[in-house]
């Protein structure tokens, strides 16, 4: 059986869990419900859509952790199932439903603020933040779910691949897409100042596709080193860049907290379940 070999405590605790131990499985339960919620709130874009694919997810896992074979991680095999539940949630929708930004994405940018900043950093922060939620939500589906699951959730271009039954290099087209729609969404924001074309500027290469492909390992060595060279003599260039990783960067802080009560809910839930005749 391959487990995720990253994460030790997940082997010991999904051993136990596949023996019929209940607080395995509860703690596996708690160890990845922030990530499920995450996705959801970002797919789904609505916080109650979002609670029911988590307690969907959680209630699968607990039903089937037994039949759970290990040809991928855990977390690759939960987004699987919460993207399926996401998808019914999506087609249940009326096509003319009109795109909502909830307050729960304020909450997660006020989760991103650094308290110790002033009142007008820690604005600026939160504005740059609901923009950057903005911007991921207005991307299409297709889009959306390659970044937050590669840029979000810091899964492998291969893990995303598996889970959304697509090739790798498709994820790695969608995800180099994705990342410049967000990029261009928020670099007005990040005071980072490009400056105006130089008069050789439509020679510049494709600067942020080449950034985006490096990260995925996609160009080679000598590439890589004459990107960097225009780069450092290239201002324009590397204002860009330094925005495109800013993007990034914000990207992996983007984390939605649990509500208390939902947590409560889905303890309940699978108590309920664990406790009941069939479990």
């Amino acid at each position: 059986m391959t487990l995720d070999p990253n994460d030790p405590p997940d082997q010991e605790l999904l051993r136990a869990a596949r023996g019929g131990d209940r607080d395995a499985l509860e703690k596996l339960v708690a160890h990845h419900q922030g990530q499920v919620f995450r996705f959801g709130m970002k797919m789904c874009r609505d916080p109650e859509d979002a609670k029911d694919v988590l307690q969907e997810t959680m209630l699968a896992m607990a039903r089937h952790v037994g039949d759970f074979r290990g040809d991928s991680s855990l977390s690759t095999w939960l987004y699987t199932i919460a993207r399926s539940f996401c998808l019914k949630k999506q087609r249940k929708q009326a096509p003319d439903a009109p795109r909502r930004l909830d307050d729960a994405d304020v909450r997660d940018d006020e989760s991103l603020v650094d308290r110790a900043k002033r009142p007008d950093e820690a604005l600026a922060a939160r504005e740059i933040e609901h923009a950057l939620e903005h911007a991921i939500s207005e991307l299409e589906p297709m889009y959306r779910e390659v970044l937050v699951l590669r840029d979000v959730e810091g899964l492998r271009a291969a893990e995303v691949a598996k889970v959304l039954g697509v090739s790798e290099q498709a994820v790695k087209s969608r995800l180099h897409r994705a990342r410049l729609s967000v990029r261009a969404r928020i670099a007005p924001l990040l005071g980072t100042s490009e400056p105006p074309p130089a008069p050789d500027a439509a020679s510049c290469p494709d600067v942020l596709t080449l950034l985006s492909q490096h990260l995925e390992g996609e160009i080679s060595s000598d590439k890589c080193a004459e990107l960097e060279r225009h780069i450092e003599a290239c201002g324009r260039c590397r204002s860009a860049c330094d925005s495109l990783k800013r993007t990034l960067a914000l990207c992996k802080r983007s984390q939605a907290e649990i509500p208390e009560d939902v947590q409560e809910s889905i303890r309940h839930a699978v108590r309920g379940w664990l406790s009941s005749p069939t479990a």
